[in-house]
């Protein structure tokens, strides 16, 4: 018999240790863990097994559902925004075609249990597309279905998985002489920028507040790519992963969303900066926008509006910003630089 298990496409990520970590600390041991590169060593010891290859890799796919039946679904590989933009065809075939077959795979996985298998998906703010500074001034909180014109291949990708997630959820072959009942249980989270005091950024337009911080801690200097104004919603890794497992255990008649907003604090480029002069006085930070990827970041909204995940399944962040920086990211990212 193949023995359940959850399944975590790239695993090696920012997003992937924080998570891993947590169901194995929940008590979670099934769990099988999908990256192009090996584990890391901490994170293999906490799954059950672990495959080296890419999501798009059909005969990869293949082995692990003839080993195990897969009951649950965190997608976190995809190509970041920054990449995206370099490589947009990459991106396509990653994150989209990537996604639709873990999608196929999980419909034929929930024939397999006779259950919806449940698929969690990060999405991001890059869906949202202001056209100026004065309209995201006037926006304030964006609802999840105001200002969905995305300039970025990234933005523009994760909004039409979305919607894919949401047609094998409601919709799949609608059209079917016979009625296909099967279904995917599709949860997905338009997160923020997200801060990690225990992984280094890689490759996100939002990565301008952990690279600050993390390049202070280190003792080199930072030329912030953002103007000090620039205002975005953020949130620290223990609350995004806190997000996806909370989604997860939600149960599915309060589920009113497919996709849902989560922020914690939004903080400007120039509120950062101090925060972490005030921790390390001697760390050497200016500003330098680069305008092309300011740009990027002026179309995503000051804030979200996070009262759908509030209302239907009791989300509520641990940090608020005071306790982000004095709690999690200065004590944590000094003990990682400590000589």
């Amino acid at each position: 018999m193949r023995k359940p298990v959850i399944l975590v496409t790239g695993a090696n990520g920012e997003v992937g240790h924080g998570l891993i970590k947590s169901l194995a600390a929940a008590g979670e041991q099934d769990l099988v863990a999908i990256d192009l590169e090996p584990l890391d060593p901490e994170l293999a010891g906490l799954c059950r097994n672990s495959f080296i290859g890419s999501i798009l890799d059909r005969h990869l796919m293949e082995r692990v559902v003839s080993e195990y039946e897969v009951r649950e679904i965190y997608h976190l590989a995809a190509l970041l925004s920054t990449r995206s933009e370099f490589t947009p065809e990459s991106a396509h075939e990653v994150n989209v075609e990537g996604t639709m077959g873990l999608l196929q795979l999980a419909m034929e996985q929930s024939s397999w249990r006779g259950e919806p298998v449940k698929f969690l998906f990060p999405s991001s703010i890059a869906v949202y597309g202001l056209p100026d500074l004065p309209t995201k001034e006037r926006a304030g909180k964006v609802k999840e279905y105001e200002w969905t014109a995305p300039t970025t291949m990234y933005g523009c990708i994760k909004l039409y998985t979305e919607q894919l997630g949401r047609y094998f959820a409601e919709h799949y072959r609608q059209l079917a002489a016979e009625a296909d009942h099967r279904r995917v249980d599709f949860r997905g989270i338009r997160f923020p920028g997200i801060i990690s005091a225990v992984t280094l950024p890689s490759g996100g337009t939002s990565d301008f507040a952990p690279e600050m911080i993390h390049a202070a801690a280190r003792g080199e200097p930072y030329a912030c790519f953002v103007r000090e104004d620039t205002i975005i919603p953020f949130m620290v890794m223990p609350d995004a992963i806190k997000a996806l497992l909370d989604l997860a255990k939600a149960s599915a008649d309060r589920l009113r969303r497919r996709v849902y907003n989560v922020t914690s604090f939004s903080i400007s480029a120039g509120e950062i900066r101090e925060r972490v002069m005030s921790s390390f006085p001697e760390a050497d930070i200016v500003f330098d926008p680069d305008q092309k990827r300011q740009h990027i970041v002026d179309t995503w909204p000051l804030d979200v509006d996070d009262g759908p995940a509030r209302r239907d399944w009791g989300w509520s962040p641990d940090f608020d910003v005071n306790r982000a920086f004095s709690e999690y990211l200065v004590p944590e990212i000094r003990e990682r630089y400590r000589p």
